[in-house]
């Protein structure tokens, strides 16, 4: 796996990348703009937004406690929608520089 760096966001050394596929009733609830405004809570960054599939997609970096406690607070928010979540945890970026609502 490549690690890329951006030379304006440093990364660091603690951060890590979660990157988490929600699935359930998780389109046209809220999810996207509840994900967001939880976000602000947490040292974190990235981006929600929907999939074709029906799916959520959430990516964040930040330090390892703040992912763990955002991903946490929007399953506890959102649980009547999730039947499952997938949750890989890469190497971080550092490509955003605030948590936003993709496309």
């Amino acid at each position: 796996m490549t690690r890329r760096y951006s030379p304006t966001m440093p990364v660091a050394t603690d951060a890590t990348r979660c990157h988490c596929f929600f699935q359930g009733r998780v389109q046209g609830v809220g999810f996207r703009y509840t994900t967001r405004n939880l976000a602000i809570n947490f040292d974190v960054t990235g981006f929600v937004r929907n999939l074709p599939d029906g799916r959520v997609e959430l990516v964040c970096e930040g330090p390892e406690h703040q992912c763990d406690g955002f991903i946490e607070a929007v399953r506890e928010r959102m649980k009547p929608h999730i039947r499952d979540v997938v949750r890989q945890t890469e190497p971080p970026s550092g490509d955003f520089p605030q948590f936003i609502i993709g496309r």
